[in-house]
C-alpha cells in the first residue's frame, strides 16, 4: 500500500502518503490508491474533515522518472483526483514538510488549507520535465496567492520556494516549527472543522468557491438562493440552542449530508 489511513476522533479521516524511503514519490499505483481513497471518502457521511501529509522526510518527491503520470495509462481519472479537491463535500487540509515538487504542489493547491513546517520547500518542478504542469498548479497557483508575475517566475523558472515566502504570499496560512507540531495543529483545525453542522461547513465551501471566479452580486445573488433552501436544515435550531445551553459544536448531533 502506498497510502496510510488513520481515522481521528471519528469525524476526521488522515491521509499519509507512504513511500517514505522514495520520499512519497507518486507512482502508478500510488495515483491509483488516490484516486480510490478520495472516491471512497466523497461517499463517506461520517467523514467530515481530511488531512493530507507525507510519511517520512518530505511530503512528496513528485514523480519517480519515467512512471506514467496523470496523462499516461490513468488517463482522466489520474486529473479527476485533484479536481475531487475543490469539489469534495468535507474540509481538507494539505500538510507541507520537507520538500515538493510535480504533483505536490498540485495536490495541496487543491486544498482548502495548507499549513506547513519551517524546513518546507516548494517547487513547481514540470518546466524541468519538458511540460507544463498538467493537474491544477497552473489553474489554482494564480487565485492561491494572487500574484500572477510570481506564479510565472516559479512555473517558467522551477526556482524553490521556501515557507517564509509561501506564508507572506498566502500559499500556506501557518508556518509551524516542525513536523509534529505541524500534525498536531493540522488536526486540531480538522477536529474544529469536524466539530460544525457539515451542512454549513459545505455551505460556505461551495459559495467561496462559487464565488471565486464571479463578482460579487453573483456571489450574493447564489448566497441568497443557497441559503433560502439550507434555512430548512435542522442545524440551525440546533446551533443556536446550544449556543444558549453552552454547548460546544462537538455535542451536537448535526445531520449528515
Amino acid at each position: 500500500q502506498t497510502l496510510r489511513l488513520q481515522r481521528h476522533r471519528e469525524r476526521v479521516l488522515h491521509v499519509q502518503l507512504n513511500r517514505p524511503s522514495k520520499r512519497n514519490a507518486i507512482n502508478l499505483l500510488c495515483w491509483r490508491e488516490l484516486v480510490q481513497c478520495f472516491q471512497d471518502i466523497s461517499r463517506d457521511p461520517s467523514c467530515r474533515a481530511v488531512v493530507v501529509s507525507g510519511a517520512g522526510s518530505a511530503f512528496t518527491a513528485g514523480e519517480p522518472g519515467g512512471v506514467p503520470g496523470p496523462l499516461g495509462p490513468l488517463g482522466g481519472s489520474g486529473l479527476g483526483i485533484w479536481g475531487w479537491g475543490f469539489g469534495v463535500r468535507v474540509g481538507d487540509l494539505g500538510l507541507g514538510s520537507g520538500h515538493r515538487s510535480l504533483p505536490g504542489v498540485d495536490l495541496i493547491s487543491a486544498c482548502d488549507i495548507r499549513l506547513c513546517s519551517q524546513d518546507a520547500s516548494f517547487q513547481v518542478k514540470e518546466v524541468d520535465m519538458g511540460l507544463a504542469a498538467d493537474v491544477g498548479t497552473l489553474q489554482r497557483l494564480p487565485k492561491i496567492v494572487g500574484n500572477q508575475s510570481l506564479v510565472n517566475e516559479l512555473a517558467f523558472t522551477a526556482r524553490v520556494m521556501r515557507a517564509p515566502e509561501a506564508l507572506s504570499c498566502g500559499l500556506v496560512s501557518r508556518v509551524l516549527p516542525d513536523k509534529e507540531t505541524l500534525l498536531e495543529v493540522a488536526l486540531e483545525v480538522a477536529v474544529a472543522i469536524a466539530a460544525r453542522s457539515p451542512v454549513a461547513v459545505q455551505g460556505t465551501k461551495i459559495n467561496l468557491l462559487y464565488s471565486r471566479d464571479r463578482p460579487v452580486s453573483e456571489g450574493l445573488l447564489h448566497m441568497a438562493t443557497w441559503n433560502m433552501a439550507m434555512l430548512q436544515t435542522e442545524d440551525i435550531p440546533k446551533s443556536v440552542q446550544a449556543a444558549l445551553d453552552k454547548k460546544r459544536p462537538e455535542d451536537v448531533p448535526f445531520a449528515k449530508l
